[in-house]
């Protein structure tokens, strides 16, 4: 990576919320443990099923979430754009990948590793825990409008009540 490139991504790290409370040396120390990486629209990031242990930073370009249901059919979820982050689990979890991830555009991701991660905040303590708060709100964030997701779907679809009411009243006719 050239010195340009490098203070390009340095001057859209410090954009990005999960980077708001480190100083421009702690920016340098995570640009220089992680992996950035260029991809062409439509390339796979992640695959459902996929044990991924980075999180990801969209430093510029545009990436799309689907998850498969069992008929095989791709289901979109959302769309994460420049200064976004996802991935936050892989931080936490030797688990699965619960979606896809695929580029929208020409793409620009920073991958930091979660080993990467955990030593950053050894060195790094208040810079680290508050990274972590913020990766905790952030998930906290997802699993509200998850939740209020399959709430409002849960509206739409008829109960048993609702059917058997509707059948009683076609049968009186």
């Amino acid at each position: 990576m050239t010195s340009k490139q490098e203070r390009e991504h340095l001057r859209t790290m410090k954009d990005v919320i999960l980077f708001h409370y480190l100083d421009e040396s702690m920016l340098e120390d995570i640009l220089r443990v992680s992996e950035v990486a260029e991809y062409e629209p439509e390339s796979r990031i992640i695959e459902e099923g996929e044990e991924d242990p980075h999180l990801y930073v969209v430093l510029s370009g545009s990436v799309t979430v689907t998850v498969r249901e069992q008929s095989g059919k791709d289901v979109y979820i959302s769309t994460i754009g420049e200064g976004d982050v996802f991935g936050e689990a892989g931080m936490f979890l030797k688990s699965k990948r619960t979606a896809n991830v695929f580029t929208v555009t020409d793409t620009v991701l920073l991958k930091l590793h979660r080993q990467e991660f955990i030593r950053f905040i050894k060195n790094q303590p208040a810079a680290g825990i508050k990274m972590l708060m913020i990766i905790i709100y952030s998930l906290l964030r997802k699993l509200r409008e998850a939740n209020q997701e399959l709430a409002f779907e849960r509206k739409t679809h008829f109960s048993q009540e609702d059917v058997d009411s509707f059948i009683d009243d076609i049968m009186k006719q």
